[in-house]
């Protein structure tokens, strides 16, 4: 997609979305000149964004084939689900849930997102996407699509990956996922990425501020110590074969080789994955 008149309805063109930037630099075409140069501008600040995305992609994917395999979990929640991209969550889990049908459910508040959701989705009988605000519960638990899709006495996998940096301090964001977990069935699995102000460079922090701070989802970059209290009465499970239950870089979890893993995109985010107990 490179021209604006190919926007669905009731999309700004005119301002970078958060959802458009992540699919930028997944190095995906469902973004506009507005994004792309925003994404080149940031890119010069913090070199290694577009490998921090791709890491962040590949802990929200082994993360849900994780829940499925080892805990037999068949229904997903995947919030601030972003654009339609490789490996999408139905996709991912289904190779490791082969006894029964996953069932999915997207949520985002992105009407781009909601446009090109339908029409992927519009074959699956057991996913679908809802238009939502993360910061609504409510709303999302509500809704008649999702409580037909979730049985909510069974546990749930609950993806929140790179999704809460843009949700401001004053929305109470260890609030908002103790809300989201309380709604759950004990057993289910919470993951959870967010960027650290820990690593980044302090031209690389401004950049991410400017670059966003006219989006309808401005950032808020928040520490280590920040991000562990989001997992407050959760049961944190260790990030790969040896370590001690706890966070981890996003691209260390899971993987076969944590010390390769480990690089300076990795670092960009601190991630996690909790039982609800």
């Amino acid at each position: 997609m490179t021209e604006a008149e190919e926007a669905p309805p009731g999309v700004d063109t005119a301002t970078p979305s958060a959802a458009r930037l992540y699919d930028y630099y997944l190095g995906g075409r469902n973004n506009f000149p507005v994004d792309r140069t925003a994404g080149d501008q940031l890119k010069v600040a913090m070199p290694d964004l577009y490998d921090a995305a791709w890491a962040n992609r590949g802990f929200h994917q082994r993360s849900a084939r994780w829940m499925a395999k080892e805990h037999g979990i068949r229904q997903f929640i995947d919030i601030g689900s972003g654009l339609p991209t490789q490996g999408n969550t139905h996709q991912a889990v289904k190779k490791d849930a082969r006894d029964v049908e996953p069932r999915v459910v997207y949520v985002d508040h992105d009407p781009m997102v909601k446009a090109l959701a339908d029409g992927l989705l519009a074959d699956e009988k057991h996913t679908a996407f809802i238009l939502a605000d993360m910061r609504d519960p409510d709303a999302v638990f509500g809704n008649e699509e999702l409580r037909a899709l979730i049985d909510f006495s069974q546990p749930v996998g609950l993806l929140m990956t790179a999704v809460f940096h843009f949700v401001a301090d004053g929305s109470d964001p260890q609030g908002l996922v103790k809300r989201y977990t309380d709604a759950l069935a004990p057993g289910s699995y919470l993951a959870l990425s967010h960027v650290t102000t820990d690593w980044l460079t302090p031209r690389a922090v401004e950049a991410m501020y400017e670059t966003y701070k006219d989006s309808p989802t401005p950032l808020t970059l928040r520490t280590r110590a920040e991000i562990l209290r989001l997992f407050d009465g959760l049961e944190l499970v260790p990030p790969y074969g040896g370590a001690e239950p706890g966070l981890s870089y996003v691209g260390v979890w899971g993987a076969e080789d944590p010390e390769a893993a480990d690089d300076e995109g990795s670092r960009v985010l601190f991630c996690g994955v909790a039982r609800r107990p």
